[in-house]
């Protein structure tokens, strides 16, 4: 039984190593071959008056007059004694100028993951109460709505309704000059940000809740236990909703990324010092060292979450593992 497991795990971790490796090349190779001049980034005006000796003196001092090739050997070999190199932008450690922004983003997606996950299982435990009746209805038209305004152009609302007309929440930024250690300031520069974050998602994991709860509602050992006189509530809370929680851990899982992307385009619009703003910042100035980095631990969020989902899922459904034993046996023997 334990070897079993350490084979599944080993092969779990396999996967990732291998995901992430290819991850890295694909990352590399496309920032070194994007368009632009990163020394422009580095050295701002000075690279148009700088003669072709000292062009190539200031691409050996950044390490891009190399073929990509070594510069990736070297890259991965830096990275695993965690030197990522400095911001062409910022003349900085990349992993200071992250250092620095990364928990702004944290905040704000972390306490937006909490309330949407644990809004998501209450609305979609209201909705299922009330299957097909005016709360239910009410709540799926506010959703639905809600669901289809773009997240810049809702943020760009709240901005001209609390910040320009009603002047009682800022409209950018993550505290006040001077106020960094102020948690009440920091507060009124998240409640925003904060909203657009929730609602945007919100929804779409109350939908699916609902319909997952409805599902056992009408399975089959649920019918016979309303027949025999079970108690609605407690049916719905001992059994359907505890059957639900497995499947809906699996899609925080999975979301994780999704939440945390979507920080991105709020931090954008309300100029919110985060690495959403940061990721913008150095794909616009081709700072190539901040931006691989930057890529590289959002695709490393993705693929562990994947995988993280996978295993759940595998865990509470057996047959799944065995369905992919199956096909790989399969392509094997074809």
């Amino acid at each position: 039984m334990r070897q079993k497991k350490f084979v599944y795990y080993g092969k779990k971790c396999l996967i990732f190593l291998i995901s992430v490796f290819i991850l890295s090349v694909a990352v590399f190779y496309v920032a070194r071959l994007a368009p632009g001049d990163p020394l422009i980034s580095y050295y701002g005006d000075r690279t148009e008056k700088m003669s072709p000796e000292e062009r190539e003196w200031a691409m050996e001092k950044l390490g891009l007059n190399e073929p990509i090739s070594v510069q990736y050997v070297k890259w991965v070999k830096n990275a695993f004694h965690g030197e990522f190199g400095i911001s062409f932008k910022y003349k900085q450690d990349v992993l200071e100028v992250i250092g620095g922004r990364i928990g702004n983003t944290l905040l704000l997606g972390g306490i937006g993951f909490v309330i949407m996950f644990a809004g998501a299982l209450l609305l979609g435990i209201l909705c299922a109460w009330y299957e097909n009746r005016l709360a239910d209805k009410i709540l799926c038209k506010l959703g639905t709505i809600s669901s289809c305004i773009p997240e810049f152009w809702m943020a760009l609302v709240l901005i001209l309704i609390f910040s320009v007309n009603l002047k009682i929440l800022p409209s950018s930024g993550a505290y006040s000059t001077g106020k960094a250690g102020d948690i009440g300031d920091r507060v009124l520069h998240l409640i925003m940000p904060l909203t657009i974050v929730v609602l945007e998602h919100l929804w779409y994991y109350a939908y699916m809740i609902r319909n997952k709860i409805l599902e056992e509602v009408r399975a089959d050992y649920v019918l016979l236990a309303k027949a025999k006189g079970l108690d609605k509530k407690k049916l719905m809370f001992r059994h359907c909703v505890r059957n639900v929680m497995p499947a809906y851990l699996s899609i925080m899982a999975i979301a994780v990324p999704h939440v945390l992307g979507g920080t991105y385009v709020v931090e954008s619009v309300f100029s919110y010092p985060g690495i959403g703003a940061l990721s913008y910042e150095s794909a616009r100035y081709h700072d190539y060292n901040l931006l691989m980095l930057l890529c590289m631990m959002s695709g490393i969020l993705v693929i562990f979450c994947n995988i993280v989902s996978q295993t759940i899922n595998e865990q509470i459904d057996p047959r799944m593992k065995d369905e992919v034993i199956t096909e790989k046996s399969e392509v094997v023997e074809g």
